[in-house]
């Protein structure tokens, strides 16, 4: 690996330099939401940052326990992945011992509520606009979770690889910090904190004292997540950004660090009933999402590539089914 040709520092930031290039301007040749999306998350955002942390010795690419081979350095820096080989006896032990991963029942529930709510969508012309919007948070929840399913469920039979859980139920989140730290999205998490949150964190210390050193690096990190969100969806939908996204990930930055600070206030001292702290933590992401992070999708029309894509590929396997002589004789016979 380059790692042990080049030592860590400049030297090696550019030496991989056209390789973070490459990869944040990838998604840009890429006109499909099913490649573009991945692509512009995995590639430009992740692998980039796992890549920046490695040029100077840092991040889960240096610090990993065993010395990686190739195809692993990839499949770590493109994938969440906790680095373990998973002994096949074991996979069924992890998932029982609810660690984060979810039982085939919490899928399948999930399935079924999206089967549920999706016919919803072919009538979102006679639905107000916002409950339209509130539909589109399911969706979006439900779709992230099972497309990164799917991806585990690669990691785990093609390179025996467990990845870690990214989502842990974040309807139950009783609080801002328990929502963006430990149930959503955990792979931005993980890799926010050394890129942006710990050098801030840093600084800021030496500046304002370590008691209030955490604030700015929170509102850092959700800034910058707010920026690479806009990327993302410019590259998808090729439309110039509204900065409504930004916007929405800086607003939870600062709400975040309010909490923090009415949290050291208190000192742990009083804190409102779980129920109490559900609901409102909810509808507050609820609330700020239908208001900011919805309208840019809409705007994109995510909506409308999904469905023009699902339904090319759908008669794609039509057209195979249909002139493929093999699928022929097959329906042949069993209509016989």
């Amino acid at each position: 690996m380059e790692g042990k040709v080049i030592s860590k520092g400049v030297i090696r930031f550019f030496a991989i330099l056209p390789v973070i290039l490459f990869l944040f301007f990838l998604p840009l040749n890429l006109f499909t939401i099913w490649l573009g999306g991945p692509t512009s998350f995995f590639l430009s955002w992740l692998a980039n940052f796992k890549l920046l942390l490695f040029a100077f010795g840092q991040g889960p690419l240096s610090t990993s326990p065993v010395p990686l081979s190739f195809p692993y350095f990839i499949s770590l820096a493109c994938l969440p992945i906790k680095f373990q080989q998973v002994p096949q006896k074991s996979v069924d032990k992890e998932v029982s011992k609810g660690s984060g991963h979810k039982s085939p029942l919490n899928r399948g529930l999930k399935i079924v509520v999206l089967a549920i709510t999706a016919p919803i969508y072919l009538q979102k012309d006679h639905i107000h606009p916002k409950m339209v919007m509130l539909l589109y948070c399911v969706y979006l929840y439900i779709g992230l979770e099972l497309v990164l399913a799917v991806v585990a469920a690669f990691a785990r039979a093609c390179l025996r690889l467990e990845l870690e859980p990214q989502f842990h139920e974040p309807y139950l989140a009783t609080s801002l910090q328990d929502f963006w730290g430990r149930r959503w999205n955990l792979m931005v998490t993980s890799i926010l904190h050394p890129t942006v949150y710990n050098p801030v964190m840093s600084i800021s210390s030496r500046l304002i004292g370590r008691k209030w050193a955490a604030l700015p690096g929170v509102l850092a990190s959700f800034l910058v997540s707010g920026i690479m969100h806009e990327i993302i969806f410019y590259n998808i939908g090729r439309k110039k950004p509204t900065w409504e996204l930004t916007c929405f990930f800086f607003l939870h930055g600062i709400s975040l660090a309010i909490e923090i600070v009415i949290k050291k206030a208190f000192n742990g001292k009083w804190q409102p009933a779980t129920v109490v702290s559900r609901l409102l933590t909810l509808a507050f992401v609820v609330v700020t999402a239908i208001w900011l992070f919805m309208p840019p999708v809409l705007y994109a029309e995510f909506d409308v590539m999904t469905r023009r894509e699902c339904i090319a590929f759908i008669n794609f396997v039509k057209g195979i089914i249909t002139t493929d002589s093999r699928f022929k004789s097959f329906f042949t016979v069993t209509e016989g």
